[in-house]
């Protein structure tokens, strides 16, 4: 198949929401339409000891959430689908935010009872700024919940999209009878006995026909004449060119747990979505039907096998093939790199492929030369934006808890600090290590996986930090900046990357320093941009 054509075939995408909307599941179920899975594991039924497919570490399957973004691959009526399911939690908030920078689209899942919540307005705007395109997916139909017209408002108002429903659902809840598919015009009804396998819908072409009101009863029928008749009137007709600047955003209703309304979602998906989108680099705009490879790492994964120690760099590819035992250059190290075994991903299922093409994601074994946001090319000297560390939110001191095993703490902290799980800061003052994350759940997970992985124990005392704010000076020899160190020098240390950092804490602290000292910028990103 040639190069355009592969191309052609790709869509990558990201699934964002709220924790327990059912991204997760909705996951699974497009894994199960596309053949990959023969049966769907319940998320957070323990008692189906098959746990859902994209969450692999052992204490997703204990919680019942995501705490990592997973790869998902799979074909579908000949088209190679790249999902990135993504943690919903906002303590894990950072790892979706630079997923979103491997995607071309993205499917927004919002829970039918619950409507718009918080974590989806932020991930929606940063889709927004960086317009990327969206399709809305309304799942839990089978609760009881809020109107639909009510929930399309919601979202256009909460979340400032401009919406067109592609499907509307007939009834909620005890009175859901399926789903009328606007864009394939036909009828799907909903038996809710179909959890685990797919069954297919009756279809209907005709509304107007006097045997629906045989099939769905009079009442439902005359009802969903006069909403589809009150959605043409209110709602925009659906323009692809619109949905893919990211101007107008698709709406789905469905249930994933039942299965329903994903195959109308991946069928208009696969027609609609974008195929692999040219990228901003610094330097120039790369185009995805380029000859020669661009690809940058936008996540790392330390330990996918424990009894390895190894990591893994996910590098999302922008253009040209990559291709295996090819050398690339390394752009930050400036030195030229072979792989002998990329992977091709299925959760944690691994595959070597020999060629991968633009819109693909392929897995790197690393042995600590990767960090996030790095470039690889055929030799230009490129380099992409837009994956900056933001400032954490709650800081603690980290101690050894097992004197014998500080080697496996500190091998483990390194590791787990370059997936970009959360931050150390090391003290300038006395080498105490610092770990700031963006939600206290990280925690959990770092002393768990320490544990687990490493076979090291740590624990925590709490720090009195406000913000890390990373610190540039306008001359690093001038007095006003010696002042500035050695004024400040409890507060101050270095980030991973040896960059340094003030620990302040408080906002007044901050607005008292920057009037003090105004040669001495501070930034709350560690990419000044």
């Amino acid at each position: 198949m040639s190069f355009l054509k592969e191309i052609k075939r790709r869509r990558t995408f990201g699934i964002i929401s709220h924790p327990d909307a059912g991204k997760t599941t909705l996951t699974e179920k497009l894994l199960l339409f596309g053949g990959a899975i023969q049966e769907a594991g319940a998320v957070k039924n323990n008692k189906i000891k098959k746990g859902a497919t994209s969450d692999f570490m052992e204490i997703e399957r204990q919680r019942g959430i995501s705490v990592a973004t997973s790869v998902l691959a799979f074909i579908y009526k000949d088209k190679k689908i790249n999902i990135l399911d993504t943690p919903g939690h906002k303590d894990f908030a950072e790892d979706t935010f630079r997923t979103l920078t491997a995607v071309d689209s993205v499917i927004v899942v919002i829970d039918v009872a619950k409507g718009v919540e918080e974590q989806t307005e932020k991930l929606v705007e940063v889709c927004r700024m960086r317009k990327i395109p969206m399709i809305v997916f309304i799942n839990k139909m089978d609760r009881e919940g809020k109107d639909a017209f009510d929930l399309l408002d919601e979202v256009e108002q909460k979340l400032g999209l401009r919406v067109t429903p592609l499907s509307f659902p007939i009834g909620m809840g005890y009175d859901f009878k399926g789903i009328y598919n606007i864009y394939g015009k036909k009828i799907n009804l909903f038996s809710g006995d179909n959890k685990q396998t797919v069954s297919a819908g009756v279809e209907f072409t005709d509304i107007s026909t006097p045997e629906l009101d045989g099939i769905i009863g009079g009442k439902a029928a005359e009802t969903l004449r006069e909403e589809l008749e009150l959605v043409t009137e209110v709602y925009p007709d659906f323009n692809k060119e619109e949905y893919l600047n990211g101007d107008l955003q698709p709406v789905f209703f469905g249930s994933a747990l039942n299965n329903f309304g994903v195959k109308e979602l991946l069928d208009c998906f696969i027609e609609i979505a974008p195929t692999p989108q040219p990228k901003k680099s610094e330097e120039r705009l790369i185009d995805s039907k380029e000859e020669k490879l661009t690809g940058f790492v936008f996540k790392i994964h330390a330990n996918m096998d424990p009894n390895h120690r190894n990591r893994l760099a996910f590098i999302k590819i922008v253009s040209g093939t990559f291709k295996r035992n090819a050398p690339y250059l390394h752009v930050r190290l400036n030195k030229k790199m072979k792989f002998s075994s990329p992977n091709a991903f299925f959760a944690e299922k691994k595959e070597i492929v020999d060629e991968s093409f633009p819109g693909d994601i392929v897995g790197i074994q690393d042995t600590g030369n990767f960090k996030i946001g790095d470039t690889l090319t055929e030799g230009e000297n490129l380099n992409f934006k837009g994956i900056p560390s933001f400032s954490p939110e709650h800081f603690r001191y980290v101690n050894n808890a097992d004197p014998l095993k500080s080697k496996q703490l500190y091998k483990g902290l390194d590791q787990l600090m370059d997936e970009g799980v959360a931050q150390l800061f090391t003290l300038d003052l006395n080498g105490r290590k610092i770990i700031g994350t963006v939600g206290a759940l990280q925690y959990e997970v770092i002393q768990y996986r320490l544990e687990h992985e490493y076979g090291a124990k740590c624990s925590y005392e709490n720090l009195p930090v406000h913000k890390a704010c990373w610190v540039e000076p306008q001359d690093p020899k001038n007095e006003e900046f010696k002042e500035f160190k050695r004024v400040k020098q409890r507060f101050l240390a270095k980030d991973k990357q040896g960059q340094l950092v003030f620990l302040a804490d408080s906002s007044f602290t901050i607005q008292m320093t920057q009037s003090k000292y105004p040669s001495v910028k501070l930034h709350f990103t560690s990419e000044f941009n």
